[in-house]
Formats: C-alpha cells, structure tokens, sequence
C-alpha cells in the first residue's frame, strides 16, 4: 500500500458526517416541557430529529452539527439573509493588488464567553489544527487556497504536516494576514464554513479530550451559548450577552426537542409546542395550502453510492444499469413532494454560471438517462461478464420515514425491472449509516452531500480517488486530474468551469461511480409570528435574526 493511501486510510476515521441527512436520536415525550428562562415571547421552539453529532469546528459535522456551530461560534465571515458572506469577528480587510495577500482587520470588542479576547492568534491555532495530521479535519480540503495547505495534506509532499508552512499568520493580536495560492473567486464564501472558525487555544488544551463533549467543555463566540444538553432529548440555547452584535439578537432562548418522526413533529407544532415543523410527503398534500405552508429547494444533492469493493459493483455496466432502471420523476412527484426535484447530474441546474454566464448543465444536460429497455440491455451485458445470472446486494438508507420510503421505491423499481437482482435494505439513523460508509461496509449506499460555496468543485472533489469522502473505492486518474487542478488554478476560468464539467461527465455518464436521485426541497410549517428565520439553501439555519412579534 502507497503511503498515500495508507494517510487516506487513517483519516477516513475522521470523515463522518459532513454529509446531508437523518440526525439520530429518539423522541421525546411532549409532555416532558424544560422550563423557559426567558419571557415566551423571547423563546423560539423548534424540533430536530436526532441528536448533534459533534460540535467541534475541525470535527466532521452534519447539517446539524454545522447548524449549531454556526450559532455558537463565530469565523471572520458568516451568512447573511440573503445567503452571501457578511463580517463576524472580521471588521474589515485589505487585498493585495494580485488578491492573494489578504490582511484581516478583527473587532476589538469581541470577546469569548468566558471573557478573553478573540484574537487573530485563535484563528491561527485553529486553521494549523485542522490540518496537522493528529488533529486532521475532514473540511481540511477546504482551505486548498491557502498557500501550502494543499502540500501539508499531501502525504507525499515534503511540507506534508508542516502547519507552520501555512500561509497564515497572526501580525497583531487583531491582525489575521492570509496568503493565497491564487485570487479564488470564492474565498469569502469558504471562510464562513466552520472549519475556519477560530478556538481558543488555552482553554481548549485545557479540556484534552473532553473538548466539546458537554456544555461545560464548551466556550462560545457567537450569537448564542449552549445553556443545557440532555443527551437523546433535546438542548437549549441562550443569547450571549458577550457576543459583540448582542444587541441585534432578538430571541432570548432557543428549546431543541428531538422529534424522530415527522409525525410527533406535526403534532408538536398543532399543539403550539413548537414554531416550525419540517414536512415529509404524508403531511404535504395535508397542509399544502395552509398559510403557514413554505418550500425551498436546496443546494442539496442525494444520490446512491456505488461501492466497487463488490466485485458486482466494479462492473460498469451494472453500475449503468442500476442508475438506469428506475423512475426518478414519480419517486420525486408521488414520494417526495416537497420540492425535491429528479436529478440526472450531481451540479443542479442555476446553481452557477461560467463566466460569459452560460448555467452549467448547458453543455451536457441530462447524464446517463436512458430507458428500461437499455438499462436492461446493460444489466444482461454485465451479468455475462460477471459469469452471474443473479445478483443480491444491500441498500445502506436512512431510517427516517419519507427516505425509507424513497429506498422502497428504489428497491422494487430495480428489483421489478432487472431480473435477477434482489435487494436488502439496511436502514440505520444517520451517525451509525455515515460510520458504515466511512468503513465502506455496504453495497449500495443512499447518500448526499450539501454545497457550502456555488462553485461546483465543492460537490466534485467529494470524488477524488485520495479524498476523505471516497467511500466507493472510484478511481479515475483524468478526472482527479481535472477537479485537483480546478481547485487550485483560477487562471483561466473559462477552461476551469469546462474541465469541471467534463469531470462531472467522467463521473456520472463514463463511469456512473454514482446514481444521482434528486435535489431536494424542503416543506415546512413556520407560525406567522416567527419572522427573520433564515434557512439557508445549503440546508443549515441562522438564527441570529430570528425574533418572535405579536404571539
């Protein structure tokens, strides 16, 4: 085994759930009701389902997990309203002519809530922290346009882990200089990603490996602290009246309650226990012309992975076949009906131009979309390749029900229309799914992952044959090729938005290393004197400006 992929080994350990899904956790009786410690017209109550993986900004989050530490922390640069990058702890910047000198200027003001400064010496920890190999993030991929952060992640390179090569450095205690590779386009919007939130250092150390595992190894920066955590039940969060923008947060207090099944949710929020409700398909039709009734599509992709460890699965043709087989309009039109929409590709359509301004599914469309017929075709062309007449194979799914319902569907559409193929489902909740994908222990996983910046490379190096996310053993060397050097050379941006949609070509209509199923949308319940809540199109929250008027 190559040193490389010895490194990628071990740090796959660490890459558990950036991906999109199902939070775990049991339900709550309502009637267990954690008394508020503001005025109720200052509490916003809202319901998740599952408990919050992990609350560390170099740990491996889910939308959750990065919902919450958006919330409790605070990086140079956060989302607004409307989605685009805003100041937090940053008061303003300088740029080099080139832009690849960026010197950031911190508030003065802004403190931890234990009372110490936040200073550009946080940020300098915490962005070393994330890509030395012992305490190695799985988002360390993000901060390639740093200068040498890509060399320090290589195991072959000679930088390989040397932090203090990073081109980062703290000037003054409220001077951040960061250098980059290159002028990226989207910088700005990388840096609100919790990955590049700073810690504090000295307090950190302090609580060695209890580091947020509880509320008191816990210090916050950000809009809200984390009051209270009962395990499998619920949390709160308080208002932090250390935050530097305290004054511009409105609501006093936010009561989680874990609601595994939409149906609690909805019942939750008829009995007033709660302010918004997540919808699944069963309650759309039910409440699709109630005012309260919102939808929104996501930058949010879901699709089945392909896991060419089984020998079945390396075929290319059954991989073509799988993809094929199945009708993924009525799965989105009778199943989901929330928005979702069929997807035949992994970047969605109007999620980002070229620069002459062309939409990216332009050039190629719809990728691998065939008939049942030729998915049949292929199906007995891999069969006689394998020396196989049948085939069994396990689906890894989420356990919620709208997604177990999807995998079902999935299941009987494939089963029904390429004989000899049966299917198990393995539904788990979402913690014990994603560590079963990072040990690469299923067939078929029903998976997704969400964009935090509109650039398509975001969704594209999950796939990198030496990325953390690679969870299918997929291997191809001109597409690895294609997306490594999109991620670090903004040259010619014309030929970079090209070569990103030839790798996405390579990935889905050559190689079908995946089955795209749909883009989703979200349906939900928001009570009319909920106003200011932002939901995020890359399925995360702020609630920052959330306030409660005239309940």
């Amino acid at each position: 085994m190559s040193k490389k992929k010895l490194w990628n080994l071990c740090i796959t350990v660490f890459c558990l759930s950036l991906l999109v899904g199902c939070y775990g956790g049991e339900p709550v009786d309502d009637t267990e009701k954690k008394e508020s410690q503001g005025s109720e017209s200052s509490v916003l109550h809202l319901a998740t389902t599952g408990e919050i993986p992990t609350l560390k900004t170099n740990g491996t989050m889910d939308g959750l997990s990065q919902t919450i530490i958006m919330n409790i922390f605070e990086g140079l640069y956060r989302q607004g309203p409307d989605h685009e990058p805003i100041e937090g702890m940053a008061k303003d910047y300088e740029a080099s002519e080139d832009g690849k000198k960026l010197t950031f200027h911190l508030k003065e003001d802004a403190t931890w809530s234990n009372g110490d400064p936040v200073t550009a010496h946080d940020f300098v920890y915490a962005w070393k922290k994330a890509l030395h190999p012992d305490t190695f993030s799985p988002h360390a991929y993000m901060m390639g346009p740093i200068k040498n952060a890509t060399d320090i992640q290589d195991p072959d390179s000679e930088l390989f882990g040397k932090v203090e090569e990073l081109g980062v450095k703290a000037t003054s205690d409220y001077t951040l200089e960061v250098v980059l590779e290159s002028n990226v386009p989207y910088f700005f919007q990388l840096l609100t990603h919790p990955v590049f939130y700073p810690q504090n250092e000295k307090f950190v150390e302090s609580q060695n490996d209890n580091y947020a595992l509880e509320v008191e190894n816990l210090i916050f920066n950000g809009p809200f602290i984390l009051d209270s955590w009962d395990h499998g039940q619920g949390w709160i969060l308080k208002k932090n009246t250390k935050y530097w923008d305290a004054k511009n947060v409105k609501v006093d207090q936010i009561d989680f309650k874990i609601a595994k099944e939409t149906s609690t949710e909805v019942n939750l929020y008829e009995s007033d226990t709660i302010d918004v409700a997540n919808l699944s398909s069963e309650f759309v039709d039910v409440y699709k012309d109630h005012e309260d009734y919102r939808t929104s599509l996501e930058s949010e992709m879901y699709f089945m992975r392909f896991n060419q460890k089984n020998k079945y699965l390396a075929n290319v043709s059954i991989r073509k076949a799988i993809d094929m087989a199945w009708d993924k309009e009525k799965a989105t039109e009778i199943i989901l009906k929330n928005g979702s929409v069929p997807a035949y590709y992994l970047i969605p359509h109007n999620f980002t131009k070229s620069p002459d301004g062309v939409d990216f599914r332009k050039r190629y469309g719809d990728l691998n979309k065939g008939s049942i017929e030729k998915a049949q075709e292929l199906w007995k062309k891999g069969l006689k390749e394998l020396g196989e007449s049948e085939i069994s194979l396990e689906l890894l799914s989420y356990d919620d029900g709208q997604r177990k319902s999807v995998a079902e569907y999935i299941k009987n559409q494939l089963e029904k229309n390429l004989p000899g193929l049966s299917i198990a489902i393995n539904q788990q909740p979402n913690k014990q799914k994603l560590a079963l994908e990072d040990k690469q222990e299923y067939d078929i996983s029903y998976s997704g992952w969400r964009s935090d910046v509109n650039d398509p490379v975001d969704f594209l190096s999950v796939f990198l044959s030496d990325g953390p996310y690679n969870w299918q053993d997929f291997e191809n060397k001109e597409y690895d090729n294609l997306v490594k050097k999109a991620q670090t050379d903004f040259t010619n941006l014309e030929q970079r938005f090209s070569n990103l949609q030839e790798a996405e070509r390579i990935l889905i209509d050559e190689e079908a290393a995946i089955s795209p199923l749909y883009q989703a949308g979200k349906a939900r319940l928001i009570k009319p004197y909920v106003k200011g809540f932002v939901a995020h199109p890359n399925s995360t929250y702020t609630y920052k400006w959330v306030h409660i008027e005239n309940k």
